[in-house]
């Protein structure tokens, strides 16, 4: 998760044993954020936006087993906790800028598909992820699994409009069904809560624009 990306290993012997205990500390955290009866986000930059961060000099086959093992602990850190209980947010980081070296979601999907939360949050509404509602053809998801794809931009001052969210939430319903897709932002709008990306008031306006557009988007699908 965000911890692997942003607190590198300074102390264990090598990247594994970090993980492992990375695994023994958050899983009481886990469990204890679910027993309170919130649903559990866990936030995966080192599945996506590690990539191009802390491996980038490493092939993508290389990062895939990185991406592989990560997964494998996270699933051993919520063995004890119900998928529906949990969601996975893929980030490839919550920043203005190019993005042009953002792993594919084509490159990773398998690979998130096994981890235990039920919910996989992507990104779907900036540039650079907007057109990867089609990967869904090719790596369908599989049973028991929902998506909650960003429909509005977490990094840009442009209030998307309510027809264009709709469109967005009909094209990924058009992929996994109607009854899977639950409409999200890309990511948070307080990433970095003293300098926002994105003025408060707008913010408020693009989650407006969510939820005209979600409604557009019900009364299509239904």
């Amino acid at each position: 998760g965000v911890v692997t990306v942003f607190l590198q290993n300074q102390y264990y012997p090598d990247h594994d044993a970090y993980l492992e205990a990375l695994a023994d500390i958050l899983k009481t955290e886990y469990e204890a954020i679910v027993a309170s009866g919130a649903v559990l986000q866990l936030d995966c930059p080192d599945l996506a936006m590690g990539r191009h961060v802390v491996h980038r000099k490493k092939s993508v086959a290389e990062f895939r087993k990185i991406a592989a093992r990560h997964i494998e602990v996270l699933n051993a850190a919520t063995a004890d906790i119900p998928p529906q209980s949990m969601r996975l947010h893929l980030c490839w980081g919550n920043y203005s800028g190019p993005h042009h070296h953002d792993i594919a979601l084509s490159d990773i999907i398998d690979l998130v598909y096994k981890a235990r939360p039920q919910a996989i949050c992507i990104e779907g509404a900036n540039p650079r992820h907007g057109h990867e509602w089609i990967v869904f053809d090719r790596y369908p998801l599989p049973d028991g699994k929902i998506i909650i794809p960003g429909v509005i931009d977490s990094t840009s001052n442009f209030i998307e409009h309510p027809e264009l969210v709709a469109q967005r939430i009909c094209a990924y319903a058009s992929k996994v069904g109607r009854e899977r897709v639950i409409a999200g932002a890309d990511c948070g709008f307080a990433t970095f809560a003293e300098r926002p990306a994105v003025d408060p008031d707008i913010a408020w306006a693009k989650l407006g624009a969510l939820v005209e557009g979600a409604t557009l988007a019900s009364e299509c699908l239904w």
